[in-house]
């Protein structure tokens, strides 16, 4: 155990020799703070006295008003944090408190907790000393042992101190393990994060005031009923959240209830919020100045009370266990984004339908992006450009989200504006003549005030996305951060001396429309436009609706993380966006795509001559063939400058998708950076990682291979080899895609007779057509194929090196069993594709692609594994199933050069250390430790010329053919060896003679001394 501070010790002794009086009621909870609880936490490195004098926010302990409302208060009393982001709460009771027995100070410090989505907190009277886990809803109901722990009195803290430091100290929290030992905690079943339950909370609203006003409004269009139900659901919280941050008078909504008529007393409520806010979300009638037309149809819809009893009595203490003044605005958004992926519809009985949006269920989803990550480009954007600054000259900044969702982005970009005008305020001498901006408040702490805080909003904040509820709520969660830390005097006074309402009008710079699409698709003859066509569209004028911005260049930074959608699944419904995109952008121009190249290309052009751009987006287009185009503007017009580079690290919570953070700059670039995140965890905290400066050359169209670290030279050196895989094969291709696998693969059970998984029943089928498979990296292994089980029906024949599929007459003539198996199967073929098999071609594989290349020589490949494996195929009957195929793709290579010993040369190169550890730094990574060898990989590995040094190149190609002839047997002799003795002699050989392939092929490649020793390191990384 590690000393224990003498701090601690004189504490401890001190609360023994006074207990009886500490514990007198008597004694107050400020004493007990400065007396105990504020030197413990000094013990444990925290600067609880901000001795450094950091700003508020970055202090290292934010201590909260306790306000009282109603039995409960609004704030928790000491807020642990890092660098801006909140660790832990420590809630205070006076030692007379009976920590361990009373429910009601441990359900207080869970809803703090849950509410802030912080993992753990703490309760305690320094008499007692609570642990709570902080991730299951809090239930009122809840015994005290319910979410704990741990608990332990003062008396243990010297006994626990090494636990308790290496838990909660500022070091621990610096170094991570208090973010280990919260995960070491979490409960596998029960958690329930506040953000997930607050969606169903107002997801249930939706449901039930969509029901209502649908049935009591028979008048109403869709368009109107989804307003209506978002405009209502956005005040309600709005003034919530305000009652719990003391902007508004705590228990308003709630008095609603004692009252006949509950929704016209609730539109009175918001017409007094219209005369204090100014905001639109409150904009009842015309007002000079205002451009925006007022909402004349919610006031006077029907609504029974029932829906707002249900709605408001679950919103306070002790019934509610969301404590509204910790709910950030960053959480809300995150619960908005998922909120915002259904939509309302009419049934022809105007009975209203919630449904997920088609644009979300094609993406799988919606996926908020985290707020480290949000900080990480916001710092590395907008805080570049206020670098040097004064506020005069940051004031002329414009900062753009072109689909901005629910506002995380600008949110985060507002977020850090503030914090820059604070800290720069505060730093100056002369603060009196600042009235308009800073003002100070209780502690004798400089705040900025709400005038300047709108000033900054309205100067420096745009969006546009084509979701009005996304527009409407972006709005509400800028609005909800000016009144952030404002309580309702502070408010009223400045409205008094400002002579203004509190917040402002977003109408000119958060609005609605198509971001990739203007007005001149009205002149493009090609696309008739109907009405539905035009509403669904929406286009958007960029210097129209921001003229005063372009007429000063366009934006000097954009930011963001656009939508991911592959063009293939958009044409469902939206097949004239499709059609414009690719006419309209280049990135878009060739082939398929995904709508987030676009939204790059995009973003570029709104940039003025010295702005920055940055979205957190799929990496995919470094390789992939449909990234060329984008690949080719970003080379060509030299923008890139940094690159934070993911791997196969998960980002997004529940979401599966490979990323990275892209920066670009319009002005060229005569460098950039290139970061590899190797631990996110670690980067989070530090935002250090394994990278490097890549200098001197601009990227190229080609594809995007950053290589870093003490392996880069050697890379390098691999990929300007002219000679590539693909330049010396016939071609590479997929395996075969059945579109039913359960029909045409079966098990082979022996004597012509196969299982059916499609029909669970045995049959007899004809040898002829049914061939064995090699399924991916279930059969495909290094220098061998393993037993293999399953075997792919083929009705095709070979005809002039064509497949040719067989006729019915020829199926059921000669092949009677498999054509009876198949129209056994014939339903379930029909409905491949949502029934697009339903013609006379029904018992087809489903693509035709390399239908007659199987049965030859070939090198194959599975399309995802974790280290090379590849095998020689030299039976001619090997099928092997692509992608779609359930089990693990693959790929087939056909070498020029037909000799067998040239494909087992170039089988010893594939399957070599060193051309595997260039392509995973190529490839993409996925989950497990798993690589992609896919065509795009594969064919880009370099393979030295046999030219160049006859004599020494031709040794080396024989050697390594007569080790790769050694490593074939070799695998052959495991399989039928018996004994295990024998199979771990033969494995020795293996393993030797694959050392010996390598030594061979560093030779060959040229490599030193020193880059053979990085390599091996390299492999055993």
């Amino acid at each position: 155990m590690s000393d224990v501070p003498v701090e601690i010790i004189e504490l401890v002794n001190k609360f023994e020799r006074n207990i009886e009086a500490y514990k007198d009621p008597s004694y107050k909870e400020e004493q007990l703070k400065q007396e105990f609880i504020n030197p413990f936490f000094k013990a444990l490195g925290w600067d609880v006295d901000n001795t450094a004098g950091a700003a508020p926010q970055y202090r290292d302990v934010i201590f909260e008003d306790s306000i009282k409302v109603s039995g409960g208060t609004r704030a928790p009393d000491y807020c642990f944090t890092l660098a801006g982001r909140k660790m832990f709460f420590v809630e205070a009771k006076k030692p007379s408190v009976n920590i361990d027995k009373d429910i009601k100070p441990s359900y207080q410090l869970r809803r703090y907790a849950w509410s802030a989505k912080l993992p753990l907190s703490i309760l305690t009277d320094f008499e007692e000393f609570a642990i709570y886990d902080s991730r299951t809803r809090p239930k009122k109901t809840d015994r005290t042992s319910t979410g704990r722990i741990k608990y332990f009195t003062y008396k243990d803290y010297v006994e626990q101190w090494d636990f308790i430091y290496n838990t909660f100290s500022k070091d621990a929290v610096f170094k991570g393990t208090y973010d280990k030992y919260a995960e070491s905690t979490k409960k596998k079943k029960g958690t329930t994060l506040v953000d997930d339950e607050f969606l169903s909370e107002i997801e249930s609203w939706r449901e039930l005031l969509a029901k209502e006003i649908a049935l009591k409004n028979s008048d109403l269009t869709v368009d109107e009923l989804n307003y209506s139900v978002q405009q209502i659901i956005d005040r309600i919280i709005f003034l919530r959240m305000g009652e719990d941050r003391g902007a508004e008078k705590y228990g308003q909504l709630r008095n609603l209830l004692d009252k006949p008529e509950i929704y016209q007393e609730l539109c009175e409520l918001w017409k007094e919020a219209d005369q204090k806010y100014n905001s639109g979300l409150f904009h009842f009638k015309d007002e000079k100045g205002q451009n925006s037309l007022p909402d004349i149809l919610t006031p006077h819809l029907k609504i029974k009370d029932g829906v707002f009893k249900q709605i408001i009595k679950n919103l306070y203490y002790p019934d509610s266990p969301y404590e509204f003044s910790v709910l950030s605005p960053e959480i809300l958004g995150n619960v908005y984004e998922q909120f915002l992926g259904k939509v309302i519809r009419l049934t022809q009985g105007h009975r209203a339908k919630i449904e997920e949006k088609p644009e979300v269920k094609k993406a799988g989803g919606v996926y908020y992006t985290p707020q480290y990550i949000v900080e990480y480009i916001v710092k590395n954007t907008v805080g570049k450009l206020c670098e040097g600054k004064t506020p005069q000259k940051v004031s002329e900044l414009r900062i753009l989200d072109p689909a901005c969702g629910s506002g995380s982005f600008l949110l985060g970009a507002y977020n850090y504006l503030l914090n820059w005008h604070h800290e720069y305020y505060i730093n100056l001498k002369n603060k009196n003549r600042l009235k308009d901006q800073i003002y100070k408040g209780k502690n004798n702490e400089w705040h900025l005030t709400v005038k300047e805080k709108k000033r900054i909003l309205l100067n420096n904040i745009y969006g546009v996305d084509i979701d009005h509820q996304a527009v409407e709520v972006t709005k509400l969660s800028l609005l909800l951060k000016v009144l952030e830390g404002e309580n309702k005097d502070v408010i009223e006074a400045q409205q008094k001396l400002f002579k203004e309402r509190a917040l402002p009008n977003l109408e000119d710079n958060i609005k609605c429309g198509n971001s990739l699409i203007g007005p001149e698709i009205y002149d493009d003859s090609k696309f008739d436009l109907k009405q539905e066509d035009i509403k669904r569209i929406n286009p958007f004028d960029w210097k129209n609706e921001f003229s005063d911005v372009f007429n000063n260049g366009g934006f000097d930074t954009v930011i963001g993380n656009p939508p991911y959608i592959r063009i293939q699944a958009m044409k469902e419904w939206a097949p004239i966006e499709v059609e414009f995109y690719k006419e309209k952008y280049y990135s878009a121009s060739k082939g398929n795509y995904d709508i987030y190249v676009v939204f790059v290309e995009k973003g570029l052009e709104l940039l003025n001559e010295k702005g920055l751009m940055s979205y957190i987006l799929p990496h995919k287009f470094f390789n992939a063939k449909y990234g060329q185009q984008l690949r080719l503007i970003i080379s060509d017009g030299e923008n890139l400058n940094k690159v934070v580079h993911f791997g196969d690290q998960q980002v997004f919570e529940n979401a599966t998708t490979y990323t990275c953070l892209l920066f670009l700059s319009k002005s060229k670039q005569k460098k950039f950076s290139y970061v590899k995140v190797e631990e996110l965890g670690k980067w989070r905290i530090s935002k250090e990682a394994k990278s490097g400066i890549v200098s001197g050359n601009k990227v190229k169209a080609d594809e995007w291979n950053f290589f870093v670290g003490p392996n880069a030279e050697i890379l390098n050196k691999l990929q300007e080899m002219p000679i590539k895989l693909g330049n010396i094969t016939k071609k590479i291709f997929q395996g075969l895609i059945t579109g039913s696998d359960p029909v045409f693969l079966l098990n082979y059970l022996g004597n012509d007779e196969y299982y059916s998984d499609a029909t669970n029943k045995k049959y007899k089928l004809e040898k002829e057509l049914m061939h064995p498979l090699c399924k991916g990296s279930v059969n495909l292994k290094r220098y061998h194929v393993s037993e293999i089980t399953k075997h792919i029906l083929f009705p095709y024949k070979i005809e002039k090196d064509k497949a040719v599929l067989l006729s019915k007459k020829e199926l059921s003539t000669n092949y009677s069993n498999i054509w009876n198996y198949l129209n056994d199967n014939k339903k379930l073929l029909e409905s491949r594709e949502r029934g697009k098999w339903k013609n006379d071609r029904w018992y087809a594989l489903g693509r035709t692609q390399n239908l007659n290349q199987m049965e030859q020589i070939k090198i194959l490949t599975p399309s995802i594994a974790n280290s090379a494996s590849y095998s020689l195929d030299l039976e001619d009957y090997f099928y092997f199933v692509g992608s779609g195929g359930g089990g693990g793709g693959g790929y087939g290579i056909i070498l020029q050069n037909t000799d067998v010993k040239e494909y087992q040369y170039i089988l010893g190169l594939l399957n070599s250390k060193l051309l595997d550890i260039y392509l995973k730094e190529c490839s993409s990574r996925f989950r497990g430790g798993y690589f992609a060898y896919n065509k795009q990989y594969i064919e880009k590995l370099p393979i030295p010329e046999l030219n160049t040094d006859p004599n020494d190149i031709t040794i080396i190609h024989d050697s390594i053919v007569t080790m790769v002839e050694k490593m074939l047997q070799l695998h052959k002799d495991i399989d039928i060896a018996r004994t295990p003795q024998s199979k771990e002699l033969i494995q020795r050989q293996i393993d030797a003679t694959d050392k010996q392939i390598d030594k061979l092929v560093y030779e060959l490649y040229g490599l030193t001394e020193d880059e053979i020793k990085i390599v091996e390191e390299m492999n055993e990384g």
